[in-house]
């Protein structure tokens, strides 16, 4: 397994362009979507005449199979969207990396095409409501196939000495979540890079998007949930695989095991005799794990503006507020 990346665009993947160019027209939004594909089988010709008539500044559909043939025959109907497959295994969050350093808008929706997207999903005026405080991501309201709310809404709390993530289904407009369900939200482009996007050695996509979420909070950022935009599934809605792996631990060792000293990040060397008991990993590979996040932590350090004890304490004072 390669070092934690340290910069945005450190992985690179093979893949397939085809088509797409910006929207040049003077009502185009500050605004692009990523389109994530995962059934594959077909694309559905509604839902990209949905997608322009909404004046997006650039569309990119993300496809999964390079096997796909109907790919060239959407390209030539519909040459202002950007179609990308890959031609090698990657998961959601390293191909949303690859997307947001080739668009050009301010912020990015991403969206999937498990979701019902009707026409006029979001407008001018409603884009700009949305983006107004500029914070790094904004989350839709997200409901089920039967148009039932499902749980966005994710707050760090602690059950005895770990760290646990309580998750309801009640939402408020403007209520911080810890991080967005199934990747869905509005995206600050330039705050994801500068945070460095998805880390493409967790490979587990729960892992994986918590923690970038976590980060993005440790580092400064914010993520709040939107009730002026809305979603709901086709179909049954995804369940998260939180399987504990090494995923689970790389996560861990970035996220929850660092804390502030004198202003910025650091991993204590005493923490790894208890890191090693808990990881039911061998000794060469727990130290392998620790030094390779010990170093990243060092690299990052002065992006840490709190800890997880910080973030917990702090979430729950904001809450009472």
């Amino acid at each position: 397994m390669n070092g934690i990346p340290t910069t945005f665009d450190e992985h690179q993947i093979k893949r397939t362009v085809i088509g797409g160019k910006r929207n040049t027209s003077e009502n185009a939004m500050n605004l692009s979507v990523i389109l994530l594909n995962t059934s594959g089988s077909h694309f559905k010709v509604h839902v990209f005449e949905n997608l322009i008539n909404c004046n997006f500044l650039e569309i990119v559909s993300v496809e999964n199979d390079a096997a796909n043939f109907s790919i060239e025959d959407s390209a030539k109907k519909f040459p202002s969207i950007k179609f990308i497959v890959p031609l090698e295994p990657a998961t959601d969050g390293e191909m949303i990396n690859l997307t947001m350093s080739e668009l050009t808008a301010d912020y990015v929706l991403v969206i999937r095409d498990s979701l019902y997207i009707p026409s006029g999903i979001i407008l001018q005026n409603l884009a700009k409501r949305i983006t107004s405080e500029g914070i790094y991501c904004v989350v839709p309201w997200l409901m089920d196939q039967n148009k039932e709310s499902i749980a966005t809404y994710f707050a760090p709390s602690a059950e005895k000495t770990h760290f646990v993530i309580d998750s309801s289904s009640v939402v408020t407009d403007g209520i911080r979540t810890l991080y967005p369900f199934d990747n869905i939200g509005i995206y600050n482009r330039k705050k994801f890079i500068n945070l460095g996007g998805f880390d493409y050695t967790i490979q587990n996509s729960y892992w994986q998007s918590l923690d970038l979420a976590v980060r993005s909070w440790l580092w400064g950022e914010e993520t709040k949930i939107t009730t002026m935009l809305s979603f709901s599934y086709i179909n049954d809605t995804p369940v998260s695989d939180r399987t504990v792996n090494k995923d689970y631990l790389r996560y861990y060792l970035k996220n929850e095991l660092p804390r502030i000293k004198n202003d910025r990040g650091v991993i204590s060397r005493r923490s790894f005799f208890k890191f090693f008991f808990h990881s039911s990993c061998g000794f060469l590979e727990a130290r392998r794990l620790f030094k390779t996040a010990r170093k990243w932590v060092d690299k990052n350090k002065y992006y840490f503006k709190k800890d997880l004890p910080n973030l917990m304490q702090n979430w729950t004072k904001k809450d009472e507020d």
